[in-house]
């Protein structure tokens, strides 16, 4: 079996993820985890800015805005669920 695996970057809009990792050390590692994406967490992708960056995601209830190279840091599993 296969799992489709990729950085949140790569979500499409309108679909949810599980977040699997988070490819950051330290401080920045740490951000991240205030903000909830955190392992095992459900996210789900918005929409996109006009200039497609930053993105927002919805996460816990709350929407949040990341660039995409903040983004790329975040490793999801597509939840098969969503279509």
């Amino acid at each position: 079996m296969c799992l489709e695996t990729f950085d949140l970057s790569c979500l499409p809009v309108g679909s949810s993820g599980t977040i699997l990792s988070i490819d950051a050390c330290g401080l920045e590692k740490d951000r991240f985890l205030d903000l909830g994406f955190a392992p095992s967490v459900t996210v789900t992708t918005l929409f996109k800015s006009p200039a497609q960056n930053p993105t927002a995601y919805e996460i816990m209830g709350a929407v949040l805005a990341l660039r995409s190279e903040d983004a790329c840091k975040i490793i999801v599993q597509k939840d098969k669920n969503v279509v």
